[in-house]
Formats: structure tokens, C-alpha cells, sequence
């Protein structure tokens, strides 16, 4: 009796673990390995991810007009100091990743005769020391003044620049120099060109800016533009981007100087370029020249395979423009507003680039005193009230922001919801 009792159990037993070998091979079968579940999550598909993004801000047009170059001169020291101009927005161009704005000056030396504001633009050198103190890295100087200390003083200006470290687009002191640049910027590369407009001319070996034929060995140290040979324009601008992309810019900016002064929309021509840069594949398009903001918005390429956001003009940075001297011209006082304008790339873990965000912050160019007292400052107004944190007249300064936002309000709008960024002016 006890020898089949404990026949039975060994029975069980033996049943027992016969069942939990089977559960285990069982489960060895259905089961991964440690190596087979690594390998599977691994092939998973992951959702591209941002590893790097740059964002530039743009001002718009530096005019050192005649009132502003004699407020900047110290009758003790007889020298130049222009810190005041970019001192409220010092932190701005910091915080960027890189800093852009059009020199519409030339520095011609005194070579060039005495320093002057308009027509004919001589700025001293120290201008160029104060821009880099406040972070502006980057000059726009292709425009319609550039040429307003002739052949010497194209080269003279792209040389002092070089000097002094600052980069720019637009002109050059040698043919040899590129006529655009590819930038990195925090492991993004940013293809960007600068033009300017070119007066008509009869002579077509020569080009015409700001109503002077320039001398023949100018021709090619400056990129421009002509509206009545604009194919030839969209000739170069595909070889440019093409060059770019050569070099490596994964995203393409144009800065373009057009239209027409004191005009508060974009015109037809300002219109159709755009399209032609959108179709062509360029990223952002930034304007100037007309002294007065103008529209934004996101243009879609005749394919509909691509988007650019076009900022038709920003404006002026800082001039002596102001309501008082142009009541005939523009008695809106909208020479007297100016902007951030922003734009961010961003790069993906699939190393794509896309435009993640635009932004514009409108300013507005305070002046004080007067003579060799007088100060032009630029304030950034983030809103309505902005104007009370720097004790600014309500009348000015919010007017100021109002008018900016009317201009760009709606378009800006649009760009930001279109990028799934921010939008500055919800309601």
C-alpha cells in the first residue's frame, strides 16, 4: 500500500514537470529573445524630431541721415558714437542666432570728402564698430545708396567690413569674391543673396543705380536687377540657389530691395518676383527699400509642392524720416515704424529642414533732443502697452505699433498658424 502511494506521487511529480518544460518550450516558441525584442523596437517607425534649429532676426533699412549723423558726433572727442540707435534692442539681436540688417550707407572714407547723410551717404567707420557692439552680424549691402560713394567706395565699404569682421551680401571689393553665402548657423546652412533694383538704361553694358550710370568696373561687385531684363535676373537667381545647394544650404533666403518708396502694399512687380523665387524654391524672401512696412504672406509655388513666406518690406531700422520731415511725402508717420522680423529653420532627426516659425515684433524710432544733442533710439513695442515699460507717449509709440499691425497683422497671422507656431496678434 505505501509503494503505491508513493508511486502515485512520484507520478505527479514526473507529470508535473512535464507540464512546466511543456509551458516553458511552449512559451520559448511564442517568445522573443532579448536580442529579437531590441531588433523589433528598433524597426519601429519613429516620428522625426527636431535636433537643431536656427533663428535669424532682420531690421530693416540703417539711414544715417544728416540730423542723425550730427546728433552722433562729440564736439569733445570729434569723433562718432552710435550706440544710442540699437541700445533697447541689444537683448533681441543677442538672443538670435544670427542678426541681419541693410546698410543702406557707404563707408567712403574720408577719401570721399566730408561725412553726409542724403542723397549721397558717408558714414564714418565707427558705425560699423557700434552695429557689431549692439550684435548685428550680418549687413545687407546691395541697395539703391550703394553706389553713393562711387566705384572706391563699393570696395572701400566691403573692405572695411572684412576689417572689422562683420559679414555681408550684396556687394564685394573683387570679382573673385562669392556673390551670395551659405551660413551656418547652429549646424544648419542657410544659403542667402541680396539684390537690388537697377534704374532703366539705355546702355545695357552698364547699370544704372539710384539714377547714376556707375562706372563699368562696378558692374559686377554688385548683385541687382533689372525690371526690364528681369529674365536675365531669374537666369542668375536659379544658378545662385543651384550654387547653394552645391554647397550644401539646406534652406534658402533672398533679400530683395524693390518696389516703390512711401507705398504701403507690394506692387505687381514685387508680386511676380516673389512668385518666380517661390516657384524657383526659395524659403524666405525679406524686402526693402520702400522706407514703409508692407505685407507678409505665404506664397505657394505654381506646382503646389512648395511654400515661402515673403515679408514685402520691413521698413526703416533708423533714419531722421520722421513725420515732421515728410508730411508731404508720407504724412502717415509710418517711415517712423520699423520691425523684428524673425524667421526659424529647423532640422530633423531624418535630416530635413523646414521653416518651423516666423514672428515680427514691431519698433518704432524714438528721437530726443536736438543738433549734436539729438538721440534716435529704436524701441521694440511686443504690444499695445509695450510703449509704458520705456515711458514713451502713447500717441507715438502705441500709433506706431497699431499702424504695424494693420500692415502685417492678417499675414503674419496666416504664416503662423500655416507653421504651427505662436501666433503674435490672436484676438
Amino acid at each position: 500500500m505505501f509503494l503505491f502511494a508513493c508511486a502515485l506521487v512520484i507520478v505527479g511529480i514526473v507529470s508535473l514537470a512535464s507540464l512546466g518544460i511543456g509551458q516553458l518550450i511552449d512559451f520559448a516558441q511564442t517568445s522573443s529573445s532579448p536580442e529579437d525584442v531590441y531588433s523589433q523596437t528598433e524597426q519601429l517607425p519613429k516620428e522625426p524630431y527636431i535636433v537643431s534649429s536656427a533663428t535669424v532676426v532682420n531690421t530693416g533699412d540703417i539711414l544715417i541721415h544728416g540730423p542723425v549723423l550730427k546728433g552722433a558726433y562729440n564736439t569733445q572727442t570729434n569723433e562718432y558714437d552710435f550706440s544710442c540707435l540699437y541700445k533697447k534692442v541689444k537683448g533681441y539681436f543677442n538672443n538670435a542666432d544670427l542678426t541681419v540688417a541693410n546698410l543702406e550707407v557707404t563707408l567712403g572714407g574720408s577719401e570721399s570728402g566730408e561725412y553726409r547723410g542724403y542723397p549721397s551717404f558717408n558714414t564714418p567707420d565707427s558705425l560699423i564698430d557700434d552695429l557689431k557692439e549692439a550684435g548685428i552680424d550680418m549687413l545687407l549691402t546691395s541697395n539703391n545708396h550703394c553706389y553713393d560713394t562711387g566705384l572706391y567706395g563699393i570696395k572701400r565699404t566691403a573692405r572695411v567690413l572684412k576689417e572689422k569682421g562683420v559679414s555681408f551680401i550684396g556687394t564685394r571689393e573683387t570679382e573673385q569674391e562669392p556673390i551670395y553665402t551659405v551660413k551656418d548657423v547652429n549646424g544648419i546652412k542657410i544659403g542667402m543673396a541680396c539684390y537690388t533694383y537697377e534704374n532703366k538704361n539705355e546702355d545695357i553694358s552698364r547699370k544704372s543705380i539710384n539714377g547714376a550710370v556707375i562706372n563699368q568696373q562696378a558692374n559686377n561687385l554688385l548683385n541687382s536687377f533689372s525690371y526690364n531684363h528681369i529674365e536675365d535676373f531669374y537666369s542668375e537667381a536659379k544658378t545662385v540657389i543651384a550654387d547653394m545647394k552645391t554647397q550644401g544650404a539646406e534652406a534658402v533666403v533672398f533679400y530683395m530691395h524693390w518696389g516703390e518708396e512711401y507705398q504701403l502694399k507690394e506692387n505687381t512687380w514685387q508680386k511676380n518676383i516673389a512668385q518666380k523665387l517661390c516657384d524657383m524654391g526659395v524659403d524666405v524672401i525679406v524686402g526693402g527699400h520702400p522706407h514703409v512696412i508692407q505685407p507678409i504672406e505665404m506664397l505657394t509655388s505654381s506646382d503646389g509642392t512648395h511654400k515661402t513666406v515673403c515679408l514685402y518690406s520691413m521698413g526703416n531700422s533708423v533714419s531722421n524720416q520722421r513725420l515732421s520731415a515728410l508730411y508731404k511725402s508720407c504724412p502717415t508717420g509710418h517711415t517712423e515704424d520699423g520691425m523684428l522680423f524673425y524667421y526659424t529653420f529647423d532640422k530633423y532627426s531624418d535630416g530635413k529642414v523646414k521653416l518651423g516659425g516666423v514672428d515680427i515684433i514691431p519698433a518704432w524710432v524714438n528721437k530726443t533732443g536736438s543738433g549734436y544733442t539729438a538721440e534716435y533710439t529704436l524701441y521694440p513695442l511686443e504690444n499695445a502697452t509695450s510703449y509704458k515699460d520705456f515711458s514713451l507717449s502713447e500717441s507715438t509709440a502705441q500709433g506706431s505699433f497699431e499702424r504695424t499691425k494693420n500692415i502685417v497683422g492678417q499675414g503674419l497671422t496666416e504664416c503662423q498658424k500655416a507653421l504651427g507656431c505662436k501666433v503674435r496678434f490672436e484676438e
